[in-house]
């Protein structure tokens, strides 16, 4: 059992809460992300690290209520437990593999909408960390839906807040920050990361194409099972087929084709859905295997 040190409500339906699992803090990197289930007979559900502590062995994770499980979930208290805490999965980060000599001359950017600034926090953590400062955009739809504002405060280099109804900092989508710090204030990046709802880092990478700024995206909210066993997370990136829980979540933003993946995503949330699409996709339909009987969806 992995018990719950900490549980508290970060904004409408967000959730945020301390794990003990050290065998997990002990191993994993940003970028990667873990399985955790109540009971068993529960759902399992795929989550972004969003921090880690190695000493106490406490692992970070936020999430949002989006169905029956999670909210379920969000009922657990300080003291309550997960009956499993799988992880470290998925792929570290590409940068955590880098010479850092090297990443210590590169300019990053990081733009996180919405929940997405859970897993965006940890990666600019270990940079700042490494005495590196990068630059971030947190995006939110009203100011009540901010989270995390203080802990990326902390270890961002400078921090650009805006909400789309202009209730705090300033009005406005990601897009319009990113192109403003580029052709108004001469700000230039090497690499931009953006994780948050797939339609944002999809404008996201539409900008940045046309900017010439290389861009990591993560695609964690089109997961489900987690081990590639589900065919959930199948994505067309340039003219290969990857599975965002084994292949990624990362992956590079200007060769996924977000619309297939949207309507995707759309589809599988139904039986029909998963159904047809397990018909026309035969054995490629599953990332783990290739060729499983049964669809787990």
């Amino acid at each position: 059992m992995y018990k719950i040190v900490k549980a508290e409500q970060l904004a409408d339906k967000i959730y945020l809460m301390d794990v003990e699992a050290p065998r997990v803090a002990g191993a994993c990197e940003p970028g990667e992300f873990v399985i955790v289930k109540m009971d068993r007979a529960g759902e399992r559900i795929p989550l972004t690290i969003c921090d880690y502590d190695r000493e106490t062995g406490l692992v970070t994770i936020v999430f949002q209520i989006v169905g029956a499980s999670t909210q379920k979930m969000a009922s657990l208290k300080a003291g309550d437990s997960f009956m499993d805490f799988a992880g470290p999965l998925g792929r570290p980060s590409e940068f955590v593999r880098e010479d850092l000599e090297a990443l210590k001359n590169k300019k990053m950017l990081f733009v996180a909408g919405g929940v997405g600034t859970a897993p965006v926090y940890p990666q600019v953590k270990w940079l700042r960390n490494r005495g590196i400062d990068a630059d971030v955009i947190v995006g939110a739809k009203t100011k009540d839906m901010l989270i995390l504002e203080d802990q990326m405060r902390s270890v961002a280099g400078s921090l650009y807040i805006t909400t789309d109804d202009g209730s705090y900092v300033q009005k406005g989508m990601v897009t319009d920050v990113v192109k403003d710090l580029v052709e108004n204030q001469g700000k230039r990046y090497d690499v931009c990361v953006a994780i948050g709802p797939m339609i944002m880092m999809k404008f996201v990478c539409l900008l940045t194409k046309e900017l010439g700024i290389p861009t990591i995206v993560s695609m964690n909210p089109v997961m489900v099972d987690g081990t590639g066993m589900c065919g959930a997370c199948r994505l067309t990136v340039g003219d290969q087929v990857k599975f965002a829980c084994v292949d990624g979540p990362e992956f590079d933003g200007h060769l996924v084709n977000f619309d297939e993946a949207m309507k995707r995503q759309q589809m599988y949330r139904t039986e029909e859905g998963r159904a047809m699409l397990k018909l026309k996709e035969g054995d490629t339909h599953h990332g783990g295997c290739g060729h499983c009987a049964d669809n787990q969806g």
